[in-house]
């Protein structure tokens, strides 16, 4: 089950990944367009005009999946944000709730913003809701990433508690220590 889970976890990083690869694409060919179109109007030529439509919608779009997607391997990184100080002040017992709470909160948490990026996706698929830019996008397939981002992050946070109660160290503590010893 480990290696499953860290293989989801490990495949919406790489998605995460390919979406600002794709950010970056996209501007780069705007950019791009418009360096053409300046060099043939400074040699007196007609510009070509060539825009990519809704850039800004896609690279919204784009920016959350990357965003959502990224959160479970992040947390198991041990990359989000946490405030240890209270929780060093503690001895092994204290540190140990006080972990098993804030995991439990933030399960509460991203088990919300799941289940609301959810409904709000199956409202946008029930009444064809589109993006009001130049291409009409299905809301329903941005707002279905971002809910597939907070579902992993509600199994990684999961996993982090069940792993928590058994052993009492997650593996984003790991990586917090061997970040703060150096190794890795």
């Amino acid at each position: 089950m480990r290696k499953a889970l860290d293989g989801v976890y490990a495949s919406a990083l790489a998605l995460a990944c390919l979406s600002m690869v794709a950010i970056a694409m996209l501007v780069l060919v705007q950019i791009l367009g418009r360096v053409l179109d300046r060099a043939l109007y400074l040699f007196g030529a007609s510009p070509v005009g060539f825009t990519i439509p809704s850039l800004s919608d896609f690279g919204g779009f784009l920016f959350v999946a990357a965003a959502t997607l990224a959160l479970p391997a992040t947390l198991r990184a041990g990359g989000h944000v946490r405030v240890s100080l209270l929780l060093n002040m503690g001895g092994p017992m204290v540190q140990r709730g006080l972990g098993v709470l804030v995991l439990l909160a933030a399960l509460a948490l991203a088990g919300f913003a799941a289940w609301h990026s959810g409904a709000q996706a199956l409202d946008s698929w029930r009444f064809n809701s589109v993006s009001f830019g130049m291409v009409r996008v299905p809301l329903w397939i941005p707002q279905g990433v971002m809910t597939l981002g907070f579902g992993l992050l509600l199994i990684a946070l999961l996993d982090e508690l069940i792993t928590a109660l058994r052993s009492g160290e997650t593996s984003f503590q790991r990586a917090e220590k061997a970040r703060s010893t150096g190794g890795h």
